[in-house]
């Protein structure tokens, strides 16, 4: 081979190097992402705080919505609601929705028992359900307190944020800005889950008359013994043993039959194992019987 042709090869050797090296490459990093290889985290799961409501709460809330914001508009029916979610989620009020409305001297008086208008009803009704699916009036914030709009108060406690249907809406807060109530929960972090209120076991066993004729029987006997003889045997010291040579007649035995309400004893003579007559016992006497409402003498 002469000297140019080996210049000529010499690219050649290169290429073919270069591509084998790019190969061997590629199939490294092809191999390095293969799903088999390849681990995924799974997404975290939200956790969320479960608030649970009786209809009677639903019903409470509605009340408190409704005469509360005047009827004036949606904003301040919801404003209102959100109130109420957010003394709910904070640990500062009672634990139930009905708790929360009928605390004293913070909601308008009447509010559990005056009639509620027919015609605001649908309306009322999609603001409720609004709240209860997480939907909340977003400038209310953190208030859980208001009072009717146009007044004027000197604390300074008192941050408003926000006034609708005819309540001014403010936040507590100290001189550092920080709430002076536990913070209610953000509409994404719980939900509510309606709980069918039962009544009281109890309470239904405490109305509930017992009525004996009310239960059903199945036999045709409806006669029950209160006061069945309980048979007791008790040999008799006195009667002779049987001879071998005497008839297998069964002679008449003594039973003793003891009363079990009356604590008395009672003889009757049946057939039994001895052969000969068995001897007439003598009567026990009864035990005396006091008058109602004595006691015995001990």
């Amino acid at each position: 081979m002469t000297a140019s042709d080996k210049a000529l090869l010499r690219p050649a050797i290169g290429l073919v190097g270069m591509m084998f090296l790019s190969a061997c490459t590629s199939a490294q990093t092809t191999s390095s992402i293969s799903p088999a290889s390849t681990t995924v985290k799974p997404a975290p799961i939200s956790k969320k705080q479960v608030y649970h409501y009786t209809p009677a709460d639903r019903d409470c809330m509605k009340r408190a919505m409704y005469f509360e914001s005047k009827r004036s508009s949606r904003e301040g029916l919801m404003a209102v609601g959100t109130v109420i979610m957010n003394r709910l989620t904070s640990d500062a009020y009672p634990p139930t929705i009905c708790g929360i409305v009928a605390q004293e001297r913070q909601f308008a008086p009447g509010v559990l028992t005056r009639a509620v208008s027919e015609e605001t009803v649908p309306e009322l009704d999609a603001a409720v359900d609004a709240i209860i699916r997480g939907e909340r009036n977003p400038e209310v914030k953190d208030a859980m307190f208001f009072h009717t709009a146009g007044l004027r108060f000197p604390y300074q406690n008192m941050h408003y944020v926000t006034v609708a249907g005819g309540n001014a809406f403010y936040e507590k807060r100290d001189r550092d800005g920080e709430l002076q109530t536990p913070p209610p929960k953000a509409p994404d972090e719980y939900v509510l889950a309606l709980v069918q209120s039962n009544p009281d076991p109890l309470s239904l066993i405490q109305a509930k008359e017992f009525d004996v004729a009310s239960i059903p029987t199945t036999s045709t006997n409806q006669v029950v013994a209160t006061n069945v003889p309980v048979p007791v045997e008790r040999p008799d010291p006195f009667a002779a043993r049987p001879a071998a040579t005497q008839s297998a007649r069964p002679a008449a035995s003594q039973v003793v039959l003891a009363s079990s309400m009356t604590n008395e004893w009672m003889l009757r003579f049946d057939a039994g194992n001895a052969t000969t007559p068995a001897r007439t016992p003598t009567p026990m006497p009864s035990p005396k019987r006091l008058a109602a409402g004595t006691t015995a003498d001990r």
